[in-house]
């Protein structure tokens, strides 16, 4: 086994032979980006430090994402008998949906593309591979990230500009890049990005907490307008800092026992919110924020929902009958997802995927389709 015929074997998997994505990701030595990574094993994180490529190429060349950081202990700088708690906070994202996001971004020869969210430093490399070290610059607010992706870059030959940045802080280049590339996801796009984006740039990003792709091309008057694209994608929301603020994990294991202020029925089944994406994104477009947990066991079924405001819900239905539910805090929850779903059992479908998208100057982004409007 050698890393050329794993990384071959790789490109033939996620891209089309016809692609000029298949050269760099045949010519990127991606286990050199993610030396160590965790793994979740019966809700604990367990360190994987391969001792041998048999166990390291298999996972590196997998198509399927690398959760490199956890809390604020990143994989390289931790002991065998670590285990971190809390959220994964950076990842080597699945190759495929990396080439996905660059051919969302419509790459020319020739452009200068900003890659927001360097984490491991593999995307980076296969842009720079694609359009030259000069014409990538990539940005992440983790000083460490930052250092190892260079070095680890530098290793195989390549010498973008990699720089440690808050992408929702006021960026230093003003009009410079053709195309905005982000891995992480934000509410709303930065000022930042629509300043460094040239006329007629195209930014490509996701919505946190939802798994919406938004495209959109910068016009003369500052603005951009595009759409929210059909495709999914799911990456880990923008962090200011060394971890995320802390969530609503508390109440999600307290909302398991106890009793809501309201207690009602609801006329749709159980879900499991979190593995259902479209009515999780317009949840997430609606009341951004929720906190989820689901347990099946086959008769029962129990759903949970949290926000940091205090609002929680639980839904549990046992043997098929209609679900009981109990509600508290400032908001009801299950009601807001409840009304979703009556609006996809009337109309057919949920609105966000689709939608037109406009991202005035000041960074407001608005999503319309047909009747159907929201304001990020």
């Amino acid at each position: 086994m050698t890393w050329e015929s794993s990384a071959a074997d790789l490109a033939a998997r996620v891209t089309h032979r016809s692609s000029r994505w298949r050269a760099p990701v045949t010519r990127t030595p991606r286990h050199v980006f993610v030396p160590a990574w965790w793994e979740a094993d019966g809700g604990r994180w367990e360190l994987h430090d391969p001792v041998n490529e048999d166990h390291w190429y298999p996972a590196a060349y997998a198509d399927r994402s690398l959760v490199t950081r956890v809390g604020a202990l990143h994989a390289d700088q931790a002991k065998p008998d670590d285990r971190p708690a809390g959220r994964p906070t950076s990842s080597a994202t699945l190759p495929s949906l990396v080439v996905a996001m660059f051919q969302h971004a419509r790459i020319d020869d020739g452009d200068e593309l900003l890659d927001v969210g360097t984490g491991s430093g593999y995307g980076t490399a296969l842009a720079a591979h694609r359009l030259g070290d000069q014409a990538v610059t990539s940005i992440d607010v983790d000083p460490y990230l930052v250092e190892a992706a260079r070095d680890r870059l530098a290793t195989i030959g390549l010498r973008p500009r990699v720089e440690t940045a808050d992408a929702t802080a006021p960026l230093r280049a003003g009009g410079q890049f053709d195309r905005i590339v982000a891995t992480v996801a934000v509410r709303t796009v930065p000022v930042g990005w629509l300043t460094a984006l040239r006329t007629g740039g195209r930014l490509v990003t996701t919505i946190a907490g939802t798994s919406l792709i938004l495209t959109a091309e910068k016009r003369a008057d500052g603005a951009a307008v595009g759409r929210v694209e059909w495709d999914r994608a799911g990456f880990m929301p923008v962090r200011h800092g060394a971890e995320y603020p802390a969530g609503a994990g508390g109440l999600l294991a307290a909302a398991h026992e106890i009793d809501g202020e309201d207690v009602s029925t609801s006329p749709y089944p159980v879900v499991d919110v979190a593995n259902a994406w479209d009515l999780d994104s317009m949840l997430g477009i609606t009341a951004p924020g929720v906190e989820h947990a689901y347990l099946d066991e086959g008769y029962r079924r129990t759903a949970v929902m949290a926000h940091a405001d205090g609002s929680w819900a639980r839904a549990t239905s046992v043997g098929g009958e209609a679900p009981t539910v109990h509600q508290g805090g400032p908001r009801r929850l299950w009601d807001i997802l409840d009304e979703l779903r009556a609006y996809w059992l009337q109309h057919g479908e949920l609105p966000a995927r689709g939608a037109r998208v406009l991202i005035t100057p000041e960074g407001e982004t608005r999503l319309a389709r047909g009747a159907w409007r929201a304001v990020l």
